[in-house]
């Protein structure tokens, strides 16, 4: 109930202000102006844009697999969409708590490739086709790295339940993956300064989400000089806003797993420091609807940075990456996990 009362509205509304942040930062990027007439600085943009597209036509080409055609789109949606049911929001707030919630997120969240295969295959156009085998090609090569980058959280934390993973980076006993023999809060209590290693896995886990996502510089499958629109080519009106809604839920998912899974979750960064008790004073509901909120904005500007600053990848280099270099770290990044649990620990 909390996906639906939340998470649809809050996605719904993301996607509004992050399309109007994304030109804002691409226009900073390119030292211009951007959107500028609709609404104060262009605010109201994307709010036009929206309405635009919902009164275009759904086209529907004569010679489409009616059936794959049409409902491939909320396929791809419905798939991501049920990633965000078991996130938890706060201590007191959030989705389905089950214990393997970290699990069922990544085996759910991977059916996407089944609505974007049938919606290159049921198009009955080749740009479309060859961009479906290459999503298809490019999820399925960087769930691996993703997975393994998880791996070493869940090993650390001994759960996958994402909950418990956020509580635990409350209060932690290791600065730098070494015991202190007192407490700690704050930000040292998050698990990437707890054990330091998890610094690799996060970057491999943001790198691989990048491709999950389909975002520059691993928009290969939408290559616009190659091959048109790629599996979404043949798609218009509101069918076609449904993938710009789920690329856009894919960047707010992988940014909310960061969060959670490095970075605290709802936990306050801010430490007690002697009589200063700042970690006690910034706790609570409200406190961690804000902190997690502010981390994932921050993961939403990294993501929209690197879309204006970065060149595609070709696909050699795209493959590459995945199998020689993230897949062979994220297994030796295991390993260290491994050791230190059983020697240091």
């Amino acid at each position: 109930m909390i996906t639906f009362l939340f998470f649809l509205p809050f996605i719904l509304l993301f996607v509004v202000i992050g399309v109007y942040g994304e030109r804002k930062i691409a226009s900073f990027i390119q030292s211009r102006y951007g959107p500028m007439e609709v609404g104060p600085k262009g605010i109201l943009q994307s709010i036009a844009d929206l309405l635009k597209m919902l009164q275009k036509e759904d086209i529907r080409p004569s010679n489409v697999d009616k059936p794959l055609f049409l409902v491939a789109p909320l396929i791809v949606f419905a798939a991501i969409f049920a990633g965000f049911s078991v996130l938890p929001l706060t201590i007191e707030i959030g989705g389905a708590q089950i214990h393997t919630g970290l699990f069922f997120l990544l085996a759910i969240v991977s059916l996407d490739v089944l609505g974007i295969l049938m919606a290159g295959w049921g198009s009955n156009n080749k740009y479309s086709y060859y961009g479906a085998m290459r999503a298809v090609a490019q999820i399925v090569s960087y769930e691996i790295p993703l997975g393994l980058s998880v791996l070493g959280v869940v090993m650390y934390t001994q759960t996958l339940d994402l909950q418990v993973i956020s509580n635990q980076q409350g209060i932690g006993s290791l600065i730098f993956g070494l015991s202190t023999g007192y407490q700690v809060s704050g930000f040292l209590a998050w698990n990437v300064f707890q054990m330091p290693i998890l610094w690799v896995s996060f970057l491999i886990f943001f790198i691989a989400g990048l491709a999950e996502s389909n975002r520059t510089p691993f928009d290969l499958p939408e290559s616009e000089s190659e091959i048109i629109g790629g599996y979404h080519t043949e798609y218009s009106g509101f069918r076609w806003g449904i993938f710009m809604l789920s690329e856009y839920a894919m960047m707010l998912l992988v940014s909310f797993l960061a969060a959670i899974l490095f970075f605290g979750g709802w936990q306050t960064p801010l430490p007690n420091i002697g009589p200063l008790k700042l970690y006690d004073m910034t706790t609570g509901t409200e406190w961690g609807i804000f902190w997690l909120v502010l981390k994932v904005t921050g993961f939403i500007f990294i993501q929209m940075w690197i879309r204006w600053s970065y060149p595609r990848l070709r696909v050699d280099q795209l493959m590459s990456l995945s199998w020689k270099y993230l897949t062979p770290a994220s297994i030796i990044i295991l390993f260290i996990v491994g050791i230190w649990k059983l020697i240091i620990v």
